[in-house]
């Protein structure tokens, strides 16, 4: 009998885990969706970032177990090749990857922050705290700080988040 069950990019799962089994992998080793990386496997880098009921986590640091009955997206559940997201089409456009290992983290994380910032929830650069928090580059920074990159795309990134928030990259 599962132990765990969970939707995955809208399909239903039921899974028969050790209880230690990271979410990541769940999604890398059991559900077959590799595109969630384990960078450092202790939540410093981002790689496996995935949105769970629409908040975004670090898949690493969580256990399978902990998400029952919980609406988990993965990258693999934003676009396809032949229809985009707007932020996969927008870090091709900017060319917000290099090496693209942290590529599927970025997006899924990036996709998480302008939900958040629509939301009207602030971050630790949000000046006035009453205010509506605007898609700026230091709010954007900030927010994607949990993502690293160590090619360096980080101008790039911005520059794509900021043009499907709207503004000018």
């Amino acid at each position: 009998m599962p132990n765990v069950s969970f939707v995955v990019n809208g399909k239903s799962h039921a899974l028969d885990l050790d209880t230690r089994t990271t979410l990541l992998d769940a999604l890398r080793e059991h559900l077959h969706l590799t595109g969630s990386k384990k960078g450092c496997d202790h939540g410093q880098c981002g790689a496996c970032t995935v949105m769970v009921n629409g908040r975004r986590i670090n898949s690493c640091l969580s256990l399978a177990v902990m998400h029952e009955g919980d609406a988990i997206t993965t990258i693999e559940g934003l676009g396809t090749p032949e229809h985009l997201h707007p932020l996969q089409q927008a870090f091709i456009k900017h060319d917000g990857y290099q090496c693209g290992y942290c590529t599927p983290g970025q997006i899924v994380s990036a996709v998480a922050v302008l939900d958040e910032i629509k939301a009207g929830i602030p971050s630790h650069v949000s000046a006035d705290l009453n205010a509506e928090p605007q898609a700026v580059a230091a709010e954007l920074r900030e927010r994607m700080s949990g993502n690293i990159c160590r090619c360096g795309a980080y101008s790039n990134i911005v520059e794509a988040i900021t043009e499907v928030a709207g503004g000018k990259a």
